[in-house]
Parts: structure tokens; C-alpha cells; sequence
């Protein structure tokens, strides 16, 4: 039996106590995967050996981590794990500053591979269009006889050329989904911009129709190995389907694990029938049930539903109290009287609701979908969460602290590097007034900081120092969003780390570096407590370690 010990360090445990609110060690043990003993050198050297001894002692390995930052491994409580796998091996737009860089981009890409069936595209801005929206005409002047289907940076577009919408099989006569809109001309026909579920149930569905289960499993591979050189151990997946379980599975048959644990979240849409909604949440919990017998239970946990309530502000589809600076407003994708009954059976099920809010208005409405489950299902211990959180109201934010609800938030998507737009669209003083990281904290609710990968960048580091300083880690030299409301170092590591354990409903297995728990850590070459925001840019992680073993470490 071999115990490590780990010493010369900088411990961030994130376990405070009222003795040491900033909780700091120099050194922890791990034994069969699992955190023994955290503390002082000489306490750790104690409590190993105070377990050891006689004929079954331990060997004990001690490693010297030369003075480097260690916290607990980075939880990304909101991601959509094959859609960052496969935003990998797409063309990469996010930096695209006009139209001409990004036909340049993905004319590059069709000649590296022009027998391809199709070429794919992320991450594009709504700023680099240029005046007006996004067509179909603008992509078949460089790419006019294969389809091209370019995800927005936020997901919730999908931009489209002509070959791909007679591919989908889109005319005049398609009907709109539920909660989604073929964008249209004046003549009536798609102009190629497929906004919130058109995008998902015409483009993403029809992708997913062309896709194998080895290219899943590729996805999540490149998702699995990009993570961990980020210094992520574990992860709420935010998006899960049937393909994705297949997928996850088929690794964990042939791996015997994945490389982290998971907990999933599967997102429902309304279907406009009231009965079939409902029988969707039943079919979740059940599926809850049979991954929890399975082999697939340590590695995999479907935890509850998400419902899309409304879109984004950029595109104008989030849900405001008040108009945006066109004019214009968007009703909620699922309406109070869709959701109630579907989250009430969620809830009544033990299932934890995720619900995406980024307009003001919708996050109230999220908070009255809350306040029925408790009166209808009465009282018990709840983690319901509200994703994004973008816009709010004060009143919404005392709420969320009354009733218990998660507020997950993600620095990334606060960049000033990708808020003009954002900003634009409001157009009045609710542009500055966005992101209130303070008012959750004075509120006391309870937070975790994700990235949505890859709906933005996914890399831990840079979302840690947008979230302490309101600063670009695209474009540094912008000037910040509002740094008056951002996090100190000590609450911003937690919130991605034991943040990211309470809102995925993880932190009895992870989150913190206390014996007992798994042992997945990373180390730094920076400590974020103590260097200027501004090292965290050029930092790097040294190492990732999930339950003991090592599985990354930096050249």
C-alpha cells in the first residue's frame, strides 16, 4: 500500500473555516485515490503515520511540488461536451473581425478538404456581419455548391448557406418549431439565419443524423483531453442525449472509465403537446435510474432536465421586461403554462431543474416555475439552478437567495471583447448594468462559475481572471466591464471548483481538497491569490490529477 505525500506547496483546499476564511495548506496525502490528510507539513507527516505502522505499513512516496499553486481540480458546471469536441475540429470564427475574414477562413478550410460533405464553422460574432443579419447569399458568393452550416459564439444561431437548406429540405413552407424561427424575407423565403430551437431541430438535428457513434466518441475524446490540459476533473453537462449516452458508454466500455466524472443535465423542448412534455420528464428519471445500475454509475449521472427558456441578448431573443433598443421582444420558448406541469414532474421525481434565463423577465418567470415545485411537491432539500443570469432584476437575485436556487454564471460570456453587440441591443442603461456578480454574492446565493464551452472559450485561467478583474482575455487592451463587481481570488477558485461540485450536486465526491474526498487537483505555475490578475494571461497549467493518477501534465 503506497500513501503520496505532497509538500512545498501553496494549498488552496477551498474548505474555509471560521478560523481561516482564506484556507491555505502546505501539504496533503492521497492513498488509493482519495485525499487522507491535509495541513501542515508536520500534521501530514503525523496523520500518515499515525495510520501506519506494523506489518501492514505503508510505503510512503513524498513529492516536493517546489513551492507551486495547488487547488482543487477546476468543475466546469456548464458545458455540452460533444459540442465542444466537435467545435474543435471546425472552423474557428470567433476572432473573425469582418466578412471577409471569415469567407477567407472557410474557403481555406474547403481547400484543405474538398471532398468533404460539408463544411462546419463556430464561434461567429453577430458584430463581424457587418450591417444587418447573417444570409444565405453572404456564404454562397465564396462557397455556393456545398453546405455550410456556422454556429453562432453563443449557440443559439445557426447560419446557414443555400446548398444547406435544400440539404435540411427548408422551403417556404416549413413551419417555425415551438420556441424557434426560420428567419425570413419579405417574399417569404429562409434567408439562412435558423434562430434558437430552428437552429437545434433543423441544422443540429440533421447533423446529428449524419453522425456515428466513432465520431462521438472522437468528440468526446478531443472534449476529455482538452479539458484536462485545462485543470478540469469533472463537469455538468448541459445538453445530453441519446447519442451522447451511447458515446459515454462506449468509453467507458472500452476504457473502463472516463477520464473525469460527469453529472448530465437533458435538455427538453416544448413539443406544443402538453401530455408528451410531461411524459419527457418521466422518461428522464427513468433513464436516471437504469445509468445508476449500470457500470456507467461512477463515471456517469444523469441529474436532472434543462429547459431553454429563452434565447440570448445579441440576437434579441432573450426575454426583457422591457423592449430592446429595435423595439422588439421575445416571448419565453416555454411558457408559464407549458413549463409548470413538466417541472412539477421533474421536480416530484427528484430530478434537479437547470434553466436557462438570461433575460430579466425570464429569470422571474424561472423563480415562479421554482416556488410551484415547492407548493405542489412541499418542502425538501433542493438545488434548482438558473443558467447565465446575464440580465436581472434586484428583486430576482434576493429570491434566488430566499429559495435556494444555484446561480450559474459564466465570466466568459462577459468579455468586453464580445459585448458590443450585447450592449447594442439593449441600447439604454440596462447595458451596464449586466452581470451583477455582487449582488448574487450580498444576496447570499450560492454560486458556480462555468464557461459553457464552447459557446466560449473553455480554458479555466482566463475565465478565472475575467471573473476577478471585468477584463478582456481576448483583447486585453479594451478597457473592463464594471470591475467594481467582480470576485476576490479566494471566492472566484471557489466558485469553479467547490461551486462547481455544489451545483452538480458533486460535492460529497469532489470539490475541495479534504480527506475523504477524491483527490483531483491541479497545479499552477501562478498563485491567483497573491500575482497580478494580469499573470494569470501567460499562466499555465503544471499538472491535472483526477482520483490520484495523473493525467496531465505540461511539457
Amino acid at each position: 500500500m503506497t500513501t503520496t505525500l505532497y509538500r512545498n506547496a501553496v494549498v488552496f483546499t477551498a474548505d474555509p473555516t471560521p478560523e481561516q476564511p482564506t484556507p491555505i495548506a502546505q501539504a496533503f496525502a492521497v492513498e488509493h485515490g482519495r485525499f487522507i490528510a491535509v495541513g501542515s507539513i508536520d500534521d501530514v507527516r503525523t496523520a500518515v503515520g499515525g495510520v501506519a505502522g506494523g506489518a501492514g505499513s505503508r510505503e510512503v512516496v513524498e513529492v516536493d511540488l517546489e513551492g507551486r499553486f495547488v487547488a482543487p481540480g477546476v468543475i466546469d458546471s456548464h458545458t455540452h461536451l460533444v459540442g465542444f469536441g466537435e467545435s474543435l475540429a471546425r472552423v474557428q470564427l470567433r476572432d473573425c473581425a469582418s466578412l471577409a475574414e471569415m469567407h477567407e477562413r472557410l474557403v481555406a478550410a474547403r481547400a484543405a478538404d474538398p471532398a468533404g460533405a460539408r463544411v462546419l464553422g463556430s464561434g461567429w460574432l453577430f458584430d463581424a456581419i457587418g450591417d444587418g443579419m447573417p444570409t444565405a447569399e453572404m456564404l454562397d458568393r465564396v462557397l455556393p455548391d456545398v453546405p455550410v452550416y456556422l454556429d453562432a459564439n453563443d449557440f443559439h444561431s445557426v447560419w446557414v448557406n443555400s446548398a444547406a437548406l435544400r440539404e435540411m429540405g427548408i422551403t417556404r413552407d416549413t413551419a417555425n418549431p415551438v420556441g424557434g424561427e426560420i428567419v425570413r424575407d419579405a417574399a417569404g423565403d429562409a434567408t439562412g439565419l435558423l434562430l434558437e430551437t430552428a437552429g437545434t431541430q433543423y441544422a443540429s438535428a440533421f447533423l446529428l443524423s449524419q453522425t456515428t457513434e466513432a465520431d462521438v466518441v472522437a468528440a468526446l475524446d478531443r472534449a476529455f483531453a482538452t479539458y484536462l490540459e485545462a485543470g478540469v476533473t469533472g463537469a455538468t453537462e448541459m445538453s445530453l442525449n441519446a447519442a451522447e449516452v451511447d458515446g459515454l458508454r462506449a468509453i467507458i466500455d472500452r476504457d473502463g472509465r472516463l477520464p473525469f466524472p460527469i453529472t448530465a443535465h437533458w435538455i427538453l423542448e416544448p413539443t406544443g403537446d402538453a401530455a408528451r412534455d410531461v411524459a419527457g420528464a418521466a422518461r428522464i428519471a427513468t433513464l436516471r435510474d437504469e445509468i445508476a445500475a449500470s457500470s456507467a454509475a461512477d463515471w456517469l449521472r444523469v441529474a436532472g432536465v434543462k429547459f431553454i427558456m429563452d434565447g440570448v441578448i445579441d440576437a434579441c431573443t432573450a426575454t426583457m421586461l422591457a423592449p430592446y433598443a429595435n423595439g422588439s421582444n421575445a416571448e419565453p420558448i416555454w411558457t408559464a403554462e407549458r413549463i409548470l406541469p413538466v417541472a412539477e414532474a421533474a421536480d416530484r421525481a427528484g430530478l434537479q431543474i437547470a434553466m436557462h434565463a438570461i433575460g430579466d423577465r425570464t429569470s422571474q418567470i424561472a423563480l415562479d416555475v421554482v416556488e410551484h415545485c415547492v407548493r405542489m411537491n412541499g418542502p425538501r432539500a433542493r438545488r434548482h439552478r438558473i443558467e447565465h443570469l446575464e440580465s436581472v432584476a434586484d428583486d430576482t437575485i434576493i429570491r434566488m437567495g430566499e429559495l435556494g436556487v444555484i446561480a450559474s454564471m459564466q465570466p466568459v460570456h462577459c468579455d468586453p471583447a464580445v459585448l458590443d453587440n450585447w450592449k447594442a441591443q439593449l441600447g439604454d442603461e440596462r447595458q451596464e448594468l449586466g452581470f451583477p456578480w455582487h449582488k448574487f454574492r450580498a444576496a447570499n446565493v450560492a454560486i458556480t462559475l462555468g464557461t459553457d464551452a464552447p459557446t466560449a472559450p473553455h480554458e479555466a485561467i482566463p475565465n478565472l481572471y475575467i471573473a476577478l478583474t471585468g477584463a478582456s482575455a481576448l483583447d486585453p487592451e479594451r478597457a473592463p466591464y464594471h470591475p467594481e463587481r467582480t470576485f476576490s481570488p479566494a471566492d472566484a477558485l471557489t466558485a469553479i471548483t467547490a461551486g462547481g461540485a455544489f451545483a452538480g450536486e458533486m460535492d460529497a465526491t469532489t470539490g475541495r481538497i479534504r480527506p475523504g474526498l477524491g483527490a483531483n487537483f491541479i497545479v499552477l505555475d501562478v498563485n491567483p491569490l497573491e500575482a497580478a490578475p494580469e499573470a494569470l494571461l501567460s499562466s499555465r497549467v503544471r499538472s491535472t490529477t483526477v482520483l490520484g493518477e495523473e493525467l496531465y501534465r505540461a511539457a
